[in-house]
């Protein structure tokens, strides 16, 4: 019974199926955790969610910023644009509110206390323990499970506020909680998110640290895999996973084992531009 977490899938159907072939995946006994961007920018979205969503319960997936993209298209509070074109084909398929439906009821955060390991798509703050980061999803995902999420999908964008505060209330605090735990990287002295910055950490502004760079965070202690950051690639310590390893760049495609006191790491080539 092995549990492996793989890195942001982004529609590559292909190095996906190869990566399952790597690990001998057996899906009526092992286990995989996927951290979010299971579509948006590859060639087999389409294909990709519905080979996730057939897996059934062997799969445990949070969501990502992309699959939150194809979600507000979908309710029609997006526009499309060069971005989203590869989502099209998706959302013309007959059974993509069926899709789009799943894609909808699963979480944010997940956190398997046997293993003592939190899985997000991009971090949390440095002031929540993993039980207020669960919280704080779940206050996402009852609304985007509600009968109005179309309107939390149409207010989840922007970068403000960009500093936690538990005074924070309405859809303020709920777009905060989604940028947080799906399009973190940096965050300055002062506690703010900088989500402008997408490039390595060592070319950082003055000032700004890695999320998980804070100093005595909340979840001290527990390990937490993530993806979303491609140009940090694969990070494999004790209590952190870094698994986004550009699989949609043409480099590769990452699955780390999780229940091994020293994980495996099994990679495959990337999508073929």
């Amino acid at each position: 019974m092995a549990v492996y977490a793989i890195g942001d899938l982004q529609g590559c159907y292909d190095p996906f199926r190869r990566l399952l072939d790597e690990i001998a995946f057996e899906p009526a006994s092992d286990t995989l955790w996927l951290s979010g961007d299971i579509v948006n920018r590859g060639p087999k979205s389409l294909k990709t969610l519905r080979f996730v969503k057939k897996l059934g319960d062997s799969v445990v997936m949070v969501l990502g910023n992309h699959d939150l993209h194809l979600l507000a298209l979908e309710a029609g509070v997006l526009r499309f644009g060069r971005r989203f074109g590869t989502l099209k084909k998706l959302l013309n398929a007959a059974d993509a509110e069926e899709l789009c439906d799943w894609l909808r009821h699963q979480p944010l955060a997940h956190y398997d206390r046997k293993l003592d390991t939190l899985l997000v798509h991009a971090g949390t703050h440095p002031s929540w323990s993993i039980k207020k980061t669960l919280a704080r999803a779940a206050e996402v995902e009852e609304a985007l499970q509600g009968y109005d999420y179309p309107t939390l999908l149409g207010k989840m964008y922007g970068n403000t506020p960009s500093r936690w505060s538990n005074e924070l209330s309405g859809y303020k605090r709920l777009r905060f909680i989604i940028n947080c735990l799906t399009r973190m990287r940096m965050l300055t002295a002062a506690g703010h998110l900088d989500l402008n910055f997408t490039g390595s950490p060592w070319r950082a502004r003055k000032g700004e640290i890695p999320w998980y760079n804070a100093k005595k965070p909340a979840w001290q202690g527990t390990r937490i895999a993530f993806g979303h950051w491609s140009v940090l690639g694969l990070i494999v310590l004790p209590d952190l996973i870094s698994l986004d390893t550009g699989c949609i760049w043409g480099r590769q495609l990452t699955a780390v084992r999780l229940d091994k006191r020293i994980p495996r790491v099994v990679q495959v080539r990337g999508q073929k531009s």
